[in-house]
């Protein structure tokens, strides 16, 4: 039997992190879901003994490391630079934007204020990352 790989959400505000695993919840994922609260708690998990998750979903605000710094270090290393990562956060900033894409990030989502928009864009987004997108083997 293949265990699931977990999704890493790395969030720091207690009602993102609430409304993301609802709706994480909704989509009907058997996938565990890590929560981290900070940039130093996602580092040492994405490089711990633990196997990698499937998807990194990364807030850019957050404190002790910030999220472009995350994903810099992800980047960095041959054994997670494949890693896909998403940022999730509520930065609509365009040097925020250019910044991730350049440091690699899969994909950039801006929180939606409304929670409705929220909810289905946090489920179809883990819906996509672990059921659907297939993983580089060497991620496997």
């Amino acid at each position: 039997m293949t265990t699931l790989r977990p999704i890493l959400l790395v969030e720091d505000n207690p009602d993102d992190e609430r409304l993301t695993l609802r709706a994480l919840s909704r989509g009907n994922l058997a996938n565990p879901v890590v929560v981290v609260r900070n940039g130093e708690e996602a580092l040492q998990r994405v490089f711990g003994p633990e196997a990698l998750p499937c998807v990194v979903m990364l807030d850019l605000k957050l404190p002790k490391v910030d999220g472009l710094e995350v994903l810099r270090q992800i980047r960095a290393s041959d054994r997670t630079r494949l890693l896909p990562v998403v940022v999730l956060t509520s930065s609509s900033e365009d040097r925020d934007i250019i910044e991730s894409y350049s440091l690699g990030a899969n994909s950039y989502v801006r929180k939606p204020v409304n929670i409705d928009e929220f909810t289905d864009a946090v489920r179809q987004l883990g819906l996509y990352w672990a059921l659907i997108s297939e993983l580089p083997p060497n991620l496997l």
